[in-house]
C-alpha cells in the first residue's frame, strides 16, 4: 500500500494524479469522503470492481455506490433522469445523498448485484472531488473495510482493516459526518427510503413529496437494491448491546469480564471496575461523527462487550438508530 497524506484544504496535485492513474489502471484506491472512507475502483471496469468485492470479502448480492464529480457525470450512467433527481441533485449534491436510478448499459452487472438500478452520489469532500475530476471515470466505492465490520472514518482505520489489499490510500484526516449517506430509490411510483442517514425523510419530502419505506428488507442471498441493507452491518468485534437509559447502570453490573465499553449519552457512568467509558454527544450530527471512531477505540482497547445508551426515536436520529441496530444484530 502507498499511503499519501493530502491536505483537504489544498489536495496535492501530484498525489491526486497518482491515485487517479491507479484507478484508471484498474487498481484500488481508498479515499476520504464527508461520510466515511471509500474503497474505490473504476466503476466501468468489471474486473476492477470485482477486486473491491475480493478485498472486502463482500457478498455479490450487495451492490456498490458509484461516485461521480457532478450531476452531469451521473447522467450517462442512468437510463432515466426524473424531475425528482434533478431537484434533489440541485439541492443536495455534493452531499450525503445517494440516488438509486435505472442504470444505463455503461454500468456493469457486478456493481448493481445484477439489478436494473444503480446508486449514485457526488461526495462533498475536496479530496474525493479532486480525485474524481482527475480520474475522469465514475468510481465504485463502498466503505473501505471488511464486509459487515466497522466503517472507517480515518486512514488508520483503513490501514488496519485492509492493509495491502489497497494499492493507494489517500490520507485526508478524519471524515466530517461519520455515517454513510442517505439512500433514496427513485425508480418506482413513489420515492423509497432504502437507508436512513443524516438527511432525514422529512427534509427530502419537501422536494419530492411523500417517501415510503420498504415493507420488508431482503433476506439471505437475495440481491439488495442498495448497500446498508444487511441484517448485521457496521459492527465492532465486541458484542454491542443497545440499552435504554433507565436500564444502563443495572445492565453494567452484570456486564461480564472487563474491560467493558460504555457509550452513555445522558446517564452518568463512572470509569471504574474495568469500564472504558466514552461519553457520546447530545446532538445527532455530532453523535454520528463520533460513533464509528468510538467503536474502533473500544475494539482497540480489547473490550469484548459494549453497552450503548439508546438514542431518541425521532427522525433526526434515524440514521444513528439504524447503524446501532445493525451493529448490534446477532
Amino acid at each position: 500500500m502507498r499511503r499519501l497524506v493530502v491536505d483537504p484544504a489544498a489536495p496535492d496535485p501530484g498525489a491526486i494524479a497518482d491515485a487517479a492513474r491507479a484507478l484508471r489502471d484498474g487498481r484500488l484506491v481508498a479515499f476520504p469522503t464527508e461520510t466515511v472512507y471509500g474503497l474505490g475502483a473504476n466503476a466501468l471496469d468489471p474486473l476492477a470492481v470485482e477486486r473491491i468485492y475480493q478485498a472486502k470479502g463482500r457478498p455479490a448480492y450487495n451492490p456498490v455506490i458509484l461516485h461521480v464529480a457532478d450531476a452531469a457525470a451521473a447522467r450517462p450512467l442512468v437510463a432515466d433522469w426524473p424531475d425528482a433527481a434533478e431537484r434533489l441533485a440541485a439541492r443536495y449534491w455534493p452531499g450525503p445523498l445517494t440516488l438509486v436510478l435505472t442504470r444505463s448499459a455503461l454500468v456493469p452487472d457486478i456493481a448493481t448485484a445484477g439489478l436494473p438500478a444503480v446508486g449514485i452520489r457526488v461526495p462533498a469532500h475536496p479530496v474525493a472531488l479532486a480525485l474524481l475530476a482527475a480520474a475522469g471515470v465514475p468510481v465504485a466505492a463502498p466503505s473501505a473495510n471488511r464486509s459487515t465490520e466497522l466503517s472507517p472514518t480515518s486512514a488508520d482505520h483503513v490501514a488496519r482493516a485492509l492493509g495491502d489489499r489497497v494499492d493507494v490510500l489517500l490520507d485526508g484526516g478524519d471524515t466530517m459526518l461519520g455515517i454513510e449517506s442517505t439512500v433514496l430509490d427513485l425508480t418506482g411510483a413513489r420515492p423509497l427510503l432504502l437507508r436512513p442517514g443524516l438527511l432525514t425523510r422529512e427534509e427530502l419530502e419537501l422536494l419530492v413529496g411523500p417517501i415510503d419505506v420498504p415493507a420488508q428488507e431482503p433476506e439471505g442471498d437475495a440481491p439488495r437494491r442498495a448497500p446498508g441493507q444487511l441484517e448485521r452491518h457496521y459492527a465492532p468485534r465486541a458484542v454491542l448491546e443497545v440499552v435504554p437509559a433507565a436500564e444502563l447502570l443495572e445492565r453494567l453490573r452484570g456486564a461480564g469480564d472487563p474491560p467493558v465499553g460504555v457509550l452513555p449519552r445522558t446517564v452518568h457512568v463512572g470509569a471504574q471496575d474495568g469500564r472504558v467509558v466514552i461519553r457520546m454527544p447530545a446532538s445527532p450530527r455530532l453523535y454520528a461523527r463520533r460513533l464509528y471512531a468510538a467503536l474502533h477505540e473500544l475494539d482497540g482497547q480489547g473490550c469484548r462487550r459494549i453497552l450503548a445508551e439508546a438514542v431518541p426515536a425521532v427522525p433526526e436520529w434515524e440514521g444513528v438508530q439504524d447503524r446501532l441496530a445493525r451493529a448490534s444484530h446477532r
